[in-house]
């Protein structure tokens, strides 16, 4: 070995001797006071989960420790002095105590702690004088933790010490005020989380300087940014789960990417309706969207609102939005003439006035839509993927003009949606519409790598169905259709490399899967009582993992599993596959496929019968008896034959001599 490598190995060894030497963990050892005889060396020292109740100075005589995590114990006092020596001190963990039941003398320990970096006292039943005097000389606090505690009200005293703050966590507490210049003065704060809290209205949001701001889970009906012209420096604004009636109102320079106003009440009123005067003012001057040109957002959840219609051309001035989610909402129809601002009435056939060029990903999951026109489809050059999961969707067939060329007419009364010709769409998501039938080449000329069309109840393909998918479709999902082999008519599909068939009534796997390259097949619950082997051994070259359980396999035909095994292919759920045998009285016994060999007798090794302890028992008794039987028959027989030589001897020396017989007669 180099001389060099030698020296970094033995320098890499040094620094984890003095790591492991620098650490010490005394989580979850039940201890009711601190360790004594701590080495003094010590950096790195864990206390949690413990039912330490006090902490004096003389227990924590730590100069060069640099982290104390004494949360989840039952500490209600730190006397004065207890941090005294720790002056090295920068990372303290006080979560799930109980520091609210002295104060006065807990926040005065907390004082001497001047280097402290990072400070969590969450869950502790702190209120807002509580937590003001915990946060004294506290100049450098870069993290700040203050979840779970019983706060009302923030006001600009109770952090007039931090000014150094990034990150604040105050979640999860009781919070209904925020007073002006509370947060304005922390110039280097970049994370705000006030989720789960009882606010109601933001209405003059003035923090440049903060990144992240998490609003959720409050009472917010609106959301009103102060315009000053100077730059906002807000990327991720989370207004989810609150009562918002409108868009939030954001000002012209922003860096907002991601937008999250998940459950609300947005698009339930035409015009927002709120008690504030600006937000009046800004929604009848159409400034509540007027500025979305410049702003860069890439990512906008509206699931789970009120939407009746399609705002296309609001969201239309998000030029960046690359994934928008408006799941769970209320939309029939998706059609350019249906949106509620702007743009062509019933009977125009122009392509609408606004376009998506950046849209990649739509959610319209659970929406109960019939249609998506063309014209909107062609509003997304740029999609990929496209979620219709849980609607009424019904794929366009060869009766149906729309989109069945190049020229194609806008039939505005038609109830299918054509998906012919969309170049970009790669995913596609059609679950649980009622598609019964999907048409000859419904998706030609759309170079799907996905498809999901499971839990279309009753459905089948017609003849060429998925012409034009051979060479790009991946993934195929048709589960949970209520299938039998005669419903599918499917291509070789030369890229397939993923398919699920679960949940059918399939009795015999086409043959044409054989030529897709599958890494993955799900067979489970289906009507199959054995696997074509020669099938499996072109599928094997490729398959990595089957699923079988679920189907009424034989026992005694187990050749697919012993070809599965034998090619290493990974079949999760084989301890939960069962197989039926038949007995010569005509009954079936079900029992796990893993155990199929115990039933099925081989030429070259009969089976042996398996007998209980009582049969044993009968055989050995059975035995005994026959062995005694044949005793007393041989001693039996032994008799009879010396009475019968001796009756003969009698008969034929009567009166002479009889001295040759004499030798003769069996001695008893």
């Amino acid at each position: 070995m180099p001389l060099h490598a030698a020296l970094c190995t033995l320098s890499t060894l040094l620094q984890l001797f003095i790591m492991c030497f620098a650490m010490s963990s005394w989580s979850r050892h039940n201890l009711s006071s601190v360790p004594k005889g701590l080495d003094v060396r010590l950096r790195y020292l864990d206390l949690s989960k413990n039912v330490i109740r006090s902490i004096n100075s003389q227990d924590l005589g730590l100069p060069s420790l640099k982290t104390l995590d004494l949360s989840y114990n039952k500490l209600e006092t730190i006397y004065v002095g207890a941090f005294r020596d720790m002056a090295q001190l920068q990372e303290l963990n006080l979560a799930r105590n109980m520091l609210s039941h002295n104060v006065n003398k807990n926040s005065q320990a907390l004082t001497s702690l001047n280097r402290l970096r990072r400070l969590d006292i969450s869950v502790n039943g702190l209120d807002d004088n509580a937590a003001e005097l915990c946060l004294h000389n506290k100049s450098v606090l870069e993290h700040l933790n203050l979840t779970g505690n019983i706060l009302m009200r923030l006001a600009p005293k109770q952090f007039m010490e931090t000014r150094n703050l990034r990150h604040i966590h105050i979640e999860n507490n009781l919070i209904t005020v925020i007073e002006v210049g509370t947060f304005e003065p922390l110039k280097k704060l970049e994370t705000l989380n006030l989720a789960k809290n009882n606010l109601i209205y933001i209405c003059d949001f003035k923090l440049h300087q903060v990144k992240h701001l998490n609003l959720s889970r409050n009472s917010i009906e609106f959301f009103v940014t102060h315009e000053d012209g100077q730059p906002y420096s807000l990327e991720t604004l989370d207004l989810s789960y609150n009562n918002m009636i409108y868009f939030p109102i954001v000002p012209k320079t922003n860096r907002l990417r991601y937008l999250h106003l998940q459950n609300n009440k947005v698009g339930a009123m035409e015009v927002a309706t709120a008690d504030d005067e600006k937000l009046n003012d800004a929604v009848e001057n159409n400034n509540v969207y007027s500025n979305w040109r410049l702003m860069p957002l890439i990512y906008m959840d509206l699931s789970s609102n009120h939407f009746s219609y399609f705002p296309a051309e609001i969201l239309s001035q998000l030029t960046s939005l690359s994934t928008l989610n408006f799941s769970n909402n209320c939309l029939t129809d998706l059609s350019y003439n249906t949106t509620k601002y702007g743009g062509g009435h019933v009977g125009d056939y122009h392509q609408p006035s606004w376009i998506f060029p950046s849209l990649r990903f739509l959610n319209l999951k659970n929406n109960g839509l019939q249609q998506l026109s063309r014209s909107f489809l062609k509003a997304l050059p740029s999609i990929e993927t496209l979620n219709l999961r849980e609607n009424s969707v019904r794929p366009c067939g060869p009766s149906d003009e729309l989109g069945t060329s190049e020229i194609w007419r806008e039939d505005v009364s038609s109830s299918c949606v054509s998906f012919w010709n969309i170049k970009s769409l790669r995913h596609l998501d059609l679950q649980d519409n009622g598609i019964k039938t999907i048409f000859q080449n419904t998706f030609q000329k759309t170079p799907l790598v996905s498809l999901n069309l499971a839990s279309n109840i009753d459905m089948n393909f017609a003849r060429d169905a998925l012409e034009g998918l051979q060479s790009s479709l991946q993934s195929l999902s048709i589960s949970g259709n209520n299938m039998m082999t005669s419903d599918l008519s499917l291509p070789c599909l030369e890229a397939l490399r993923q398919l699920n068939m679960s949940g059918n009534d399939i009795d015999v796997l086409p043959t044409v899967i054989g030529c897709s390259p599958l890494a993955e097949l799900d067979v489970r619950n289906n009507s199959l009582t054995s696997i074509n082997v020669s099938m499996l051994d072109r599928l094997s070259l490729h398959l990595d993992m089957i699923y079988v359980s679920g189907n009424p396999f034989k026992c005694c035909d187990s050749k697919w599993l012993t070809a599965l095994n034998k090619a290493s292919v990974d079949i999760p759920d084989l301890d939960r596959a069962m197989c039926t045998i038949s007995r010569s009285n005509g009954m079936q016994e079900t029992d796990y496929l893993r155990n199929h060999s115990r039933h099925c007798s081989q030429k070259h090794s009969p089976k042996i019968p398996e007998l209980n302890l009582w049969q044993i028992i009968i055989f050995i008794l059975f035995m005994l008896t026959v062995l005694i039987t044949v005793q007393i028959s041989i001693v039996y027989l032994k008799k009879v034959y010396w009475l019968l030589t001796v009756h003969e001897f009698k008969c034929r020396c009567p009166l002479g001599d009889c001295t040759t017989y004499n030798n003769r007669i069996p001695s008893n």
